[in-house]
């Protein structure tokens, strides 16, 4: 059908230059860690004439490590005004200039003698990721069919597993991983920022952001049409006019309103938990551990970069598996059961990681301990995570719900990079104690908390978490004057 290969282009169109850069922008920096520490060394050498020490080099480098965070922070907290002022498609598209101005300052770097403009560089590359991680999934959801919206939504982490994967790729000796070629290699993120360039403004906006957002029913009707084909626009249509109606006469709201608002309470509670849990959950850590355990078992150090990008490759099996039973699986199921197999697969890993030389079969174990840690993670949290601000908030709160759970994400990716090596030092092989306990406090939430969001309407939804937030009352307090009798009329 026409309609479904718009809605299938305009999800590529968006990944592209969204949540793709994302994983890929994390991934190419591993490959040319020693030649970009060189280079800051020999820069240093022409400039002053003495040799960097290495603690210095050390800390040179974790400050071009830590811009690409800093730089997300800071891309999550423009999200939300460029969201709500310029509208869900043009912020995509404005977005890839941060790429560009990266990808000339990297790329140019070397003949410029210059190791500040890597750092620059990643500072921008952090924005651009940071914008996209958060308006990528609300653009997607927005404009997706209720009974395909977890699906759509999810391809945003789909895309950041294919750009972990690429990003490994590339980054290859025989490819961009070289000496001689890594200022390329930083530079080649400019590609998916070009092609989206190219490809989404021949896409709609959100329908839902033109009609409540710009009050525009007829861009809004001509924009369904364009994602839906000839099919009967009139029930979605009349479900986006029931939350204009409901959302009459109130402004997009800021992040700290939302913590004032009682209403809102549970909404707020659930992603603030769900997104720092994404970062604290040790995922990302056990691509830090991975060469290491992958050298203990053996694997030649030459063979390791390959090994490793069967984990990246891990995580894109899964989310795309994801993808495709979230609309049948539920949201909750997939949590809970992503959470407790981490947990799981936590205390395995400790265990083989303190046995690995008495025992000469635990290398391998805790070799299957990553990948079933990577696979756990890609089944639930990686993906539906940022599906639930797009379903748990009005279209009003919307934008800022984002700004808060990016903001979380990103500070929490910095905290955790930073910590980690300290933690490694200070616990030795018992390291992933504090992320154990952060996947069961999050099972323990998504089981007695979170409720199921599939294939309800975001009227429904919100209805749902009113009944939370509003306890009925004690019997005191039962009648509430005229404000009561209002709303029975209503």
């Amino acid at each position: 059908k026409l309609q479904s290969k718009i809605l299938i282009l305009t999800i590529c169109a968006a990944g592209i230059g969204g949540t793709f850069q994302y994983g890929y922008n994390i991934s190419i920096i591993n490959a040319p860690t020693s030649y970009i520490q060189m280079f800051m060394n020999e820069t240093w050498l022409e400039r002053t004439g003495s040799p960097l020490e290495s603690n210095m080099i050390l800390l040179l480098w974790s400050f071009t490590v830590s811009a690409y965070p800093l730089g997300g922070l800071t891309g999550a907290v423009v999200a939300g005004p460029m969201a709500i002022m310029l509208g869900r498609k043009m912020s995509l598209l404005l977005n890839n200039v941060f790429v560009i101005v990266a990808a000339v300052l990297s790329g140019f770097s070397r003949m410029a003698k210059s190791f500040e403009m890597i750092m620059l560089s990643r500072f921008f590359t952090g924005v651009n990721a940071g914008v996209s991680m958060s308006i990528q999934p609300m653009y997607l959801a927005e404009s997706a069919p209720k009974k395909l919206r977890g699906a759509v939504a999810l391809t945003s982490a789909s895309f950041t597993a294919l750009g972990l994967v690429l990003g490994q790729v590339v980054g290859l000796r025989e490819l961009l991983g070289g000496e001689e070629s890594w200022p390329f290699l930083l530079a080649s993120n400019v590609v998916p920022a070009l092609i989206q360039l190219t490809a989404l403004p021949w896409f709609p906006e959100s329908p839902r952001y033109l009609l409540i957002d710009r009050g525009d029913e007829e861009s809004c009707i001509s924009a369904l049409q364009k994602l839906r084909g000839n099919s009967d626009l009139s029930a979605e249509l009349e479900e986006m006019l029931a939350e204009q109606a409901a959302v009459k006469g109130q402004r997009a709201k800021n992040p700290w309103e939302l913590f004032q608002n009682r209403s809102l309470r549970w909404q707020l509670m659930s992603i603030v938990v769900l997104s720092s849990a994404m970062q604290l959950c040790g995922n990302d850590s056990m691509y830090f551990y991975a060469a290491y355990v992958f050298k203990e078992a053996g694997i030649p150090q030459d063979k390791i970069p390959y090994v490793v990008i069967g984990t990246g490759s891990c995580e894109l099996i899964t989310s795309v598996t994801c993808n495709m039973i979230i609309d049948y699986a539920g949201r909750r199921p997939l949590l809970l059961g992503g959470y407790i197999l981490m947990a799981v697969w936590a205390i395995v890993f400790m265990v083989a990681l303190s046995q690995q030389t008495q025992i000469s079969w635990m290398p391998y174990l805790s070799m299957a301990c990553i990948f079933a840690y990577i696979l756990s993670f890609g089944i639930g949290p990686a993906g539906v995570t940022g599906v639930l601000p797009t379903e748990v908030f009005d279209q009003m709160s919307r934008p800022a719900a984002y700004m808060i759970c990016g903001s979380l994400l990103w500070f929490n990716l910095f905290l955790v990079g930073t910590a980690f090596p300290f933690i490694v030092k200070s616990l030795a092989h018992f390291c992933y104690i504090p992320f154990l306990v952060v996947c069961i406090c999050t099972a323990l939430y998504v089981g007695f908390f979170l409720p199921e969001t599939k294939g309800k309407s975001f009227l429904e939804i919100s209805e749902e978490f009113k009944k939370r937030n509003f306890r009925a009352p004690t019997r005191a307090g039962f009648y509430k004057g005229p404000e009561e009798i209002k709303s029975t009329t209503l």
